[in-house]
């Protein structure tokens, strides 16, 4: 038996403008599901760091690894994920991705020690993730131009979906059939994600014509016989102009005036012609040609200041990413709250920043400032929180803090990325080449974070370290973040500087003569010489 897909669902989406809608709807549902077996997945692993320590006699900084380094494949591989979207489609890769995250967290629960972990969730489940999230969330963006931050807000909840539903279903259910299995379960419910890799059909941008062929010509010969007919009367004017000025005038008559009509109407033939050939898309045996796409991988980016500080932003906001999921619960734990309800930490964190990720969608959807200030605002009072954390003994304090740094987590989680496509940083037509070489500078936070929080967790023996580890990362990023702005700013002049001192030379050759003077004057009209 053989299974035919329609092709339809295969073929790249042509439209004449963003649509704003459409089939984007089914990429949304994609990226859904793609955060939920990623970074939803992710972030639930820190259930199992107690049973991890226990099983394979391991301290809190080796076992982190684990984490760290699934962080660091998902994201440092980003330019990979790029070229290989670019090169190949999103829909390969991303299948690719789902079934590297499924096999890689399968094998993760035959291992025999943590070195091997470091191999199967790290680097494995790792590259998986990197090709389903990224293509993914890439793709959507370009569905969306005015909805997009609400958006991408809306099915990036996933991931907070995913945290509120595995942190308690994995803790009770690691208590029956222990943390091996659960971790097959989980394997198999990232294999979905290869079903999503169907939905991600291409999307083509293709500006419609305003006018037909014939249109087009039938006016432009209408203009160019108006401007013919304009030059023969100016000549005209300036032939009896001649022969009534008798011996006044030389009889040498310019036409620079009839001759930049006819440069002008040159010029708009050219125009016209290039606007067809900009509209009008050849076809071949193997279907119609695509206009050029984005670069494979655009690293020219990192000569941009903009670029830059928004980078750095990314790298340093990532060391408060992963450690606070990981650790909230032994630190719980360790100010006196109990076993079950410290499990509860995680889901409050996910409640919260479900609405987070919804509010902020509404917020850039509204505000007439630069999107690029609002999440300044949000990176601000995230770090403030991180700090709460170290100070708040508890349980309502701890409390209050999980779910303010849900609901901010939520805000900034589901917008960095997608700003890209600001014009504030690089702009929607640049975001495709761009976002790989981002989110591997990105990869370096997510590498260093929760080692540095383990680290400092196992010398102070204080869990709240942890926490005051990640704030400092957070409070350099909002330095960043708040650089972007003044960086741009200070690119905007240079093209201006350049641009007028282009005007300027156009206007001084402007100057010089261009036409040509001749003796249109007949020599029958030309006064007759003296009888000697």
């Amino acid at each position: 038996m053989r299974l035919s897909i329609p092709r339809c669902c295969l073929e790249p989406n042509v439209y004449t403008e963003v649509p704003d809608g459409g089939w984007g709807w089914a990429v949304a549902l994609a990226f859904f599901m793609v955060e939920v077996c990623t970074y939803g997945t992710l972030k639930g692993l820190g259930v199992f760091l107690d049973d991890l320590m226990e099983e394979f006699r391991e301290s809190n900084s080796r076992v982190s690894w684990v984490i760290s380094i699934c962080a660091f494949m998902f994201t440092f591989t980003a330019p990979l994920s790029t070229w290989l979207s670019n090169r190949f489609g999103y829909r390969p890769v991303v299948m690719m991705g789902g079934f590297l995250m499924s096999l890689g967290t399968i094998g993760s629960a035959f291992a025999n020690s943590i070195n091997e972990m470091y191999i199967t969730v790290g680097i494995v489940t790792g590259f998986g993730y990197c090709f389903a999230f990224l293509p993914t969330l890439t793709l959507l963006t370009q569905y969306f131009s005015r909805r997009r931050a609400l958006v991408t807000s809306v099915a990036s909840s996933g991931e907070s979906f995913a945290l509120f539903a595995f942190a308690p279903a994995l803790s009770a259910l690691k208590q029956h059939i222990g943390w091996r299995d659960c971790l097959v379960l989980l394997g198999f419910v990232q294999a979905s994600v290869i079903g999503c890799g169907f939905l991600l059909r291409p999307i083509i941008i293709k500006p419609e014509c305003a006018k037909d062929d014939s249109e087009k010509d039938s006016l432009s010969v209408e203009r160019m016989q108006a401007v013919y007919e304009l030059e023969n009367e100016q000549t005209k004017v300036f032939i009896n102009s001649g022969a009534s000025r008798g011996s006044e005038d030389s009889g040498v008559t310019s036409l620079s005036a009839s001759n930049v009509d006819l440069k002008a109407a040159l010029k708009l033939e050219e125009e016209m012609e290039l606007e067809e050939t900009l509209c009008t898309v050849p076809e071949t045996k193997a279907g119609p040609l695509q206009p050029p796409g984005p670069k494979l991988l655009d690293v020219s980016v990192l000569r941009e200041p903009a670029f830059v500080c928004y980078a750095l932003f990314g790298l340093f906001a990532t060391l408060g990413f992963f450690a606070p999921q990981l650790y909230v619960i032994k630190l719980s734990k360790s100010r006196g709250v109990e076993t079950t309800m410290a499990s509860s930490m995680l889901s409050v964190m996910a409640v919260t920043e479900i609405f987070g990720r919804l509010t902020v969608g509404l917020v850039l959807s509204r505000v007439s400032c630069k999107k690029t200030l609002v999440l300044l605002s949000y990176i601000v009072l995230l770090g403030l929180v991180l700090l709460a954390f170290t100070i708040v003994w508890e349980f309502w304090g701890l409390l209050l803090c999980c779910a303010l740094y849900g609901y901010f987590m939520g805000t900034v989680g589901s917008t960095h990325i997608p700003m890209l496509a600001e014009e504030d940083v690089v702009g929607i037509h640049r975001m495709p080449s761009c976002v790989g070489v981002y989110v591997f500078i990105q990869s370096f936070g997510g590498l260093a974070g929760p080692p540095l929080s383990g680290v400092l967790v196992d010398v102070t023996e204080n869990y709240g370290a942890a926490f005051f580890s990640c704030a400092v990362g957070v409070g350099l990023s909002a330095i960043c973040l708040a650089l972007v702005g003044p960086a741009k700013s200070g690119m905007c002049k240079k093209p201006s500087r350049e641009k007028n001192e282009e005007e300027e030379t156009i206007s001084h050759s402007s100057e010089q003569p261009d036409s040509l003077e001749v003796d249109l004057v007949p020599e029958n009209l030309q006064q007759p010489k003296e009888q000697d």
